[in-house]
């Protein structure tokens, strides 16, 4: 959805891109795209500029503002549910070991029921898991080996992985892309 570089340098001038109905299109990872691929979608007609950087463009017979919010002119409808992917994981369990609740830590992932007991690789049986908690609990169920899960593991919606996406909002927040975006940020009276 974003160029990697875009939220490393912020400076690059990304543009924030919202669908048709001005929600962006995704929170995390923020759905942003480097400035050059937004003037390229403004020439294309495919999208329409909301909102502009004080930095210019310029070609040999035009000159324009460089857009910081853009909205796409068709709609584009959200997939129901995520694909099953590392990142998603992570995301739906708020990249938190779900043994032990500790965020920030290596993570990776523990197979609930062990695949040696018929356990398979799907949103229900797999969580977020740091490595001495996953060493820990090994190949055992948590019950044997007495590491209960606050939550039973569930295929979340799209809608459920963009609300936990607005609890990591990025470094960088350009003040055109606030009024888009709903994380805690404090509102101007």
């Amino acid at each position: 959805m974003y160029h990697p570089d875009v939220l490393r340098h912020p400076e690059s001038c990304p543009a924030l891109v919202l669908n048709a109905d001005y929600t962006p299109l995704s929170y995390y990872p923020l759905s942003l795209w480097p400035w050059q691929t937004a003037v390229k979608a403004v020439f294309l007609e495919r999208v329409d500029i909301v909102s502009c950087y004080d930095r210019r463009v310029h070609s040999p017979t035009r000159s324009m503002a460089i857009p910081s919010v853009i909205a796409l002119r068709q709609y584009v409808k959200p997939s129901e549910y995520p694909a099953f992917t590392r990142f998603n994981l992570f995301l739906r369990d708020r990249f938190a070991c779900q043994y032990c609740g500790r965020p920030d830590v290596e993570l990776t992932f523990d197979h609930v029921r062990p695949r040696a007991y018929g356990g398979r690789t799907t949103w229900e049986n797999i969580v977020t898991a740091c490595a001495p908690c996953n060493l820990r609990k090994g190949g055992r169920t948590p019950a044997e080996a007495h590491m209960p899960l606050p939550h039973r593991p569930h295929r979340p919606t799209s809608w459920e992985l963009q609300d936990h996406g607005r609890s990591f909002p990025p470094n960088h927040l350009h003040e055109s892309w606030r009024d888009y975006l709903y994380w805690d940020v404090e509102l101007e009276a």
